[in-house]
């Protein structure tokens, strides 16, 4: 392991506690790095900071160690139910990570406790565990912090436990921001008291994290920490102790070249990108049948009560692989990662950064590679301008062997792994539409069957294509439970069928002279509605009430006496319509 440090931990202006120094030194930092270094003193002399520094520079540490340090020398001790510090962070798994890390830190002191919140755990018992725990330390995702605020019926006022709040830290701020979390931290923001420290840590900048920087901080003090090394124009985001690489192969060699790179490297722990969860859920169990005596995960932002306990097993995990979308890819720290494979480059230029930075972790080396496509070339001088990410292009390996016909028999034999390489194909195209590059679409990868119906695929042509000669209704699940439930539906939609049919049928074969008979009858029933609801008035009669109308019309609003009225009304001499139609009685007996 590499040391980037800037000095000891007794080096800074202002001294630690010495158990939070016995800490350090239990979990095997004792220097600083960067990020630390510059920003710890700063926290802790009452300013709010905007840090940015690249992912993997030991930048948790930059706050818990100011957060405990706060909380040890306040005037006033905290209560149980008061809260002293916030974190917020974008993913369940990162805020796991943070807590485990706080944890070590907090052991020493009992006089604090700290409390997860997280998705993916009943509420209820949240609650039940602040009344009964406490929580001076909350860390939390946006989404569930934002729920705790309003279980007031429930006993949690959590408005009034934060009127004590000393610090809040807001890591992964761009994240957070591209999540859709803004309007959660702004609701947050108003129940927190101004007279606060605020950090906001972050591996990029961006014009979003700017306007959270002014809305939520008082006068900060801006970091922006580059690797050693770096010329001080340049503003590359990766660890210059990652080696970065590309592959440039065809469509139908890129699952090929994956598969042969895994079972040359099975004693190495990887994790694989993909670009939405379906294909994670297809692949994933594409590769459980070709890369043998592995250990094979998959992880994505859909799975709501497994993600926590895979993500765990995975981080003991001396070898494997970790099939994952970018749930993954913000500030996730698994140890001895010595590989980080994408096989969709990502959506944005940081997404590929922060990818990246899931190996080669404070001072440790890793490598990643990014699986491309001939016309997807121009994608790596689109990353050195926009991220300033050198890249090294790695030679496509010999005898991988044609594995999509494999992929197609797969399909051909379980209905769960055709309809999953459909959704695939189909949020895969989805996916690509929304891509900063705009790329192009691949087919030959998904060893597709058949060409899903698709709105985005409307007047496209592919020529390069060939449609499976199969029926692909008749593919049964190997599950037989699945494949029971899916004869009786479709039994269930041909009997609907059937039952339509017979129906248009009935109506087609109807006698002609019923049919004739009900149309007559229909007309007569017609002619009698409308003789009930008009009145015979020939067009002379109709023409005098109209002007009759205008009449009683400019008497009500006193344009003409009464004396007019009546000589205009009656100067016809002869009427036809009885003036009663008008509301005008024509006696005295009828008022």
């Amino acid at each position: 392991m590499e040391h980037v440090t800037e000095g000891s931990w007794e080096s800074l202006p202002i001294r630690l506690h010495p158990l939070v120094l016995g800490a350090l030194r239990e979990l095997g930092f004792p220097y600083m790095t960067p990020v630390q270094s510059a920003t710890i003193p700063l926290f802790m002399k009452n300013k709010d900071v905007a840090a940015e520094a690249v992912t993997g520079s030991g930048k948790t540490l930059a706050f818990v160690i100011p957060i405990l340090e706060i909380l040890l020398r306040r005037e006033e001790k905290l209560k149980k139910n008061q809260v002293g510090a916030i974190i917020i962070t974008p993913t369940r798994e990162l805020a796991i990570q943070i807590d485990e890390v706080l944890a070590h830190f907090t052991k020493p002191f009992p006089q604090f406790s700290q409390i997860l919140w997280i998705g993916g755990r009943n509420p209820g018992e949240d609650v039940a565990r602040f009344k009964e725990q406490g929580g001076n330390i909350v860390v939390a995702t946006p989404g569930r912090l934002e729920d705790m605020f309003r279980r007031k019926a429930e006993g949690l006022d959590l408005a009034s436990c934060v009127r004590s709040l000393d610090v809040l830290v807001l890591d992964e701020a761009d994240r957070l921001l591209d999540m859709g979390f803004e309007a959660s931290i702004n609701t947050i923001l108003e129940f927190l008291p101004k007279q606060r420290r605020t950090g906001l840590f972050s591996a990029t900048q961006t014009q979003e994290v700017e306007s959270l920087v002014r809305a939520g901080l008082r006068n900060p003090v801006r970091i922006s920490v580059k690797e050693k090394g770096v010329a001080a124009s340049s503003t590359q985001k990766t660890p210059s102790r990652l080696e970065n690489y590309y592959m440039v192969c065809k469509a139908d060699e890129k699952f090929n070249q994956l598969v042969h790179f895994l079972r040359n490297h099975k004693q190495e722990k990887h994790l694989i990108f993909f670009s939405t969860c379906a294909c994670v859920e297809y692949y994933g169990k594409a590769l459980e049948a070709l890369v043998k005596s592995v250990k094979i995960m998959c992880i994505h932002g859909k799975m709501k009560h497994k993600r926590n306990k895979i993500f765990m097993e995975f981080r003991k995990l001396q070898s494997g692989i970790l099939v994952c979308t970018d749930v993954m890819a913000r500030g996730i720290d698994i140890p001895e990662v010595n590989w980080v494979l994408q096989y969709d480059p990502p959506s944005s230029a940081s997404a590929f950064v922060h990818r990246c930075g899931r190996t080669a972790r404070i001072g440790h080396g890793g490598s990643a590679l990014v699986f491309l496509l001939p016309m997807e070339e121009s994608y790596i001088s689109f990353l050195e301008i926009n991220q300033k990410c050198p890249l090294q292009e790695m030679k496509l390996q010999k005898n991988t062997g044609d594995l999509l016909p494999k992929l197609k028999s797969m399909a051909l034999a379980d209905r769960a792994v055709f309809e999953k390489g459909m959704k695939a194909f189909v949020s895969y195209v989805q996916a690509y539409a929304k891509h900063e590059c705009s790329l192009i679409f691949r087919l030959k990868g998904f060893a597709l069957l058949r060409m899903p119906k698709m709105p985005e695929l409307r007047g496209r042509q592919f020529p390069d294509f060939a449609p499976a000669d199969v029926n692909t209704d008749t593919i049964p699940f190997k599950d037989k439970v699945r494949e029971k439930q899916r004869q009786k539906l479709l039994e269930q939609q041909r009997k609907e069928k059937r039952e339509n049919e017979r129906r248009k049928k009935f109506i087609k074969n109807k006698a002609w002279s019923k049919q004739k008979a009900k149309k007559e009858k229909k007309k007569k029933m017609n002619e009698k509605r409308k003789r009930e609801e008009g009145c015979d008035i020939e067009d002379e009669d109709m023409e005098e009430l109209l002007n009759d109308t205008r009449l009683l019309k400019k008497f009500k609003k006193g344009k003409i006496t009464e004396e007019e009225f009546e000589k205009g009304l009656f100067s016809s001499g002869k009427r036809t319509v009885p003036t009663a139609d008008l509301g005008i009685p024509d006696s005295e007996e009828d008022c």
